[in-house]
């Protein structure tokens, strides 16, 4: 049996350090990982895949561990790939949003996984769609992305996701300046955090405005307002 048979193996028995070592290839552009996830492709398509985006300061990773914390109370198990920008002497992921999530890493219904952009300019690295492909594989019911928040070039993590929730906040500026054309077509929900903050229903005012101006015919994204150090409304948008 090679490495890859015994890995894919383990894989399909729900092995977690099979999976950390096939999503290692694949990140690392190794044509092994792209066989062993060839193998297992048939045994994608049940998760449910949520794309969390918005400028650096939204809340991104605070918002994304209220997720975790609905979804688990649902009895919903939940990966999370959360990109960080490269370390500029390895290129690997920084592991700064790993932290903000620590309180989960010792539930077996959770696995979080950081991976670097490498100079990616959509702010998601090529192989982030592999390793969800991976994910969904091994069986998990909702898979979260955290973006690194780099504004224009975030709209390829509307390619992955089935829901893709735009973050924003009072206080980072003017938004119709600060929202990118292209990152607001790919959102499905407008999600204005820190709504405790002053400015808040100025920030909602000026998101319904945008959305007014923008094509009729399309998505009118929901806005939903949360304070997602306290989990308020975060269960809105489980709903």
């Amino acid at each position: 049996m090679t490495r890859q048979e015994e890995l894919v193996a383990r894989f399909r028995t729900g092995d977690r350090a099979a999976l950390a070592r096939l999503i290692s290839w694949v990140e690392n552009g190794q044509p092994a990982g792209m066989r062993a996830l060839s193998e297992v492709y048939q045994l994608t398509g049940n998760a449910y895949v949520v794309g969390i985006t918005g400028p650096p300061g939204a809340g991104k990773s605070t918002l994304t561990n209220a997720l975790i914390r609905g979804y688990r109370a649902r009895g919903k198990t939940v990966a999370v790939v959360a990109i960080d920008p490269s370390s500029v002497l390895t290129g690997g992921a920084t592991l700064g949003d790993r932290i903000r999530m620590i309180e989960n890493f010792d539930d077996p219904g959770v696995y979080i996984r950081s991976m670097a952009t490498r100079g990616e300019m959509g702010g998601l690295s090529l192989a982030v769609g592999a390793v969800v492909h991976l994910l969904d594989a091994y069986g998990f019911d909702i898979i979260l992305i955290e973006t690194v928040g780099v504004g224009q070039d975030e709209v390829d993590v509307g390619e992955l996701a089935d829901t893709t929730l735009l973050l924003q906040v009072p206080g980072l500026g003017d938004a119709i300046q600060t929202i990118k054309a292209g990152v607001l077509e790919i959102a499905d929900v407008l999600v204005v955090n820190k709504a405790d903050l002053a400015g808040a229903n100025d920030l909602v005012r000026d998101l319904r405005m945008m959305l007014r101006l923008g094509d009729h015919g399309a998505w009118v994204a929901p806005i939903v307002e949360t304070v997602a150090t306290e989990q308020r409304n975060t269960d809105t948008l489980i709903e």
